[in-house]
């Protein structure tokens, strides 16, 4: 049977997509957002929404809790995302007629937003891939099967063939599926995807740049980190589950930051027989936990255990207040029976 084009969207999900674009037509002030510490997906997403809403004529502020991180700065060269500051950023929140919050459906995920975004009289709108959300927002669009919030924006803004996203556009939208794909290595990439990403680099996104801005542009103390953190890799069960842990002297002494530490969680699942990969990140007052799982471990599973979420291979959680050595002891406890129950 053969599957469906990015043009056809779920029947469950067309109503949303409908209320959706009437209020992008109708609406004229929007605030886009996305979670904390905003990945690919997140940054690539709101630089395409913002640009497709300004070329309708629509006054539109995308503000976020964490600043922009380097590696995506390439994707707003005039600096139009803003790091929330609430004595400038508090009033346009709250006179916007729309607020628009990608790649998380869960409030507290905006962190210092969360008040100000809630407490605001806008509609909000939630477009996102990820499971079990909030009932904070509507209209909502979300699209569990699908590989990342930028796919689902394709198919919501492009799905009837009469316009092509200009390069701006496309290359936000490459960079988002790019990075939550895992350069397309990862599960649910299939035909669909590969017909967006095609289309996409038509309308000009650069496949070369956008993997050397996002991958290619590591400063001297991130690799130094990196030895420091491969050094300290270990495996458990058998070698089917492997970790790593990153502590804030290792942070200080490299003059290296959270930020530096993204998509280190590939290393432990590079390792021959892992099933199961998880990187500890110590941060000021507690813990945060990257799960990673192949095959049908339901590593979001382990992450609900802790106070996390995620997808069935890819999942966070985030423990307040926790010693590390003592998270780590519990996650590795609990994650056994993921890995020995495996069929």
């Amino acid at each position: 049977m053969p599957e469906e084009m990015p043009e056809d969207l779920p029947e469950g999900m067309k109503e949303a997509c409908g209320e959706i674009l009437l209020l992008f037509r109708t609406r004229q002030r929007f605030v886009l957002t996305t979670h904390v510490n905003p990945d690919g997906d997140g940054i690539g997403s709101e630089i395409a929404l913002a640009s497709w809403l300004r070329k309708r004529g629509k006054d539109v502020r995308v503000i976020n809790h964490s600043a922009l991180p380097a590696s995506y700065r390439f994707l707003d060269p005039g600096g139009t995302v803003a790091e929330f500051d609430p004595p400038r950023d508090n009033p346009a929140i709250a006179g916007a007629d729309v607020i628009v919050v990608l790649d998380t459906n869960h409030p507290d995920r905006l962190q210092s937003m969360k008040e100000a975004v809630l407490g605001s009289p806008a509609l909000k709108i939630c477009i996102d891939h990820h499971l079990d959300p909030e009932p904070f927002a509507h209209p909502v669009l979300i699209d569990e099967n699908a590989t990342s919030t930028g796919e689902i924006l394709y198919r919501l803004l492009f799905r009837e063939g009469d316009e092509r996203p200009t390069a701006e556009i496309a290359t936000g939208l490459y960079c988002a599926i790019m990075t939550d794909t895992g350069s397309f290595r990862y599960p649910r990439t299939g035909p669909i995807t590969h017909t967006i990403v095609s289309r996409l680099i038509a309308c000009g996104a650069d496949p070369v740049r956008v993997y050397a801005e996002v991958y290619e542009r590591w400063s001297t103390g991130r690799l130094h980190l990196l030895g420091e953190v491969l050094a300290g890799l270990r495996t458990e069960l058998g070698g089917r589950l492997a970790h790593i842990t990153i502590t804030r002297q290792m942070l200080s002494r490299t003059g290296t930051s959270e930020e530096d530490t993204d998509n280190f969680t590939t290393y432990p699942m590079s390792v021959e027989g892992v099933r199961v990969g998880i990187l500890f990140l110590e941060i000021e007052g507690g813990v945060k936990i990257s799960f990673r799982s192949k095959g049908v471990i339901p590593i979001n599973a382990l992450a609900m255990e802790f106070g996390g979420n995620g997808h069935m291979n890819a999942a966070g959680a985030r423990i307040d207040g926790g010693d590390t050595s003592d998270v780590r002891s519990r996650v590795l406890s609990a994650a056994g029976k993921y890995i020995t129950g495996e069929k």
